[in-house]
């Protein structure tokens, strides 16, 4: 079995920062590109911000220049670092990871997601 367990989550005033954490456990090979989504509520699931194994990432527009994306591949772990967070960062955020178990072809594994809350 594969786990992806989020922490980091909260509230925070608008201004403030948030650092989201994602643990993967258990039994696999090798853990390709991580991610992280979050969906608002009545709203689709978007694209946060994505980085490969050799650590090059991507961000959406919205938080380019707020957000930066970090992993360390020892601890099977992906961060989100959260600064200059707006109400409209509301959401709950889910990480993502590509993983080869073996026997197994590469798929995505999802968390169970944290809530993330901007208001005053």
């Amino acid at each position: 079995q594969v786990q992806l367990v989020e922490s980091g989550g909260g509230l925070v005033q608008p201004g403030g920062s948030l650092r989201l954490s994602c643990v993967a456990s258990g039994s696999f090979l090798w853990i390709n590109d991580m991610g992280w989504y979050r969906q608002a509520p009545g709203k689709p699931r978007e694209l946060v911000a994505t980085i490969t194994r050799s650590g090059s990432a991507t961000y959406a527009y919205s938080v380019s220049g707020r957000f930066t994306i970090s992993r360390d591949s020892a601890k099977n772990t992906v961060y989100l670092q959260m600064n200059s967070l707006k109400p409209e960062d509301t959401a709950v955020y889910y990480c993502n990871a590509q993983i080869r178990r073996v026997g197994e072809s590469e798929r995505t594994y999802w968390g169970q997601g944290t809530q993330v809350t901007v208001s005053s």
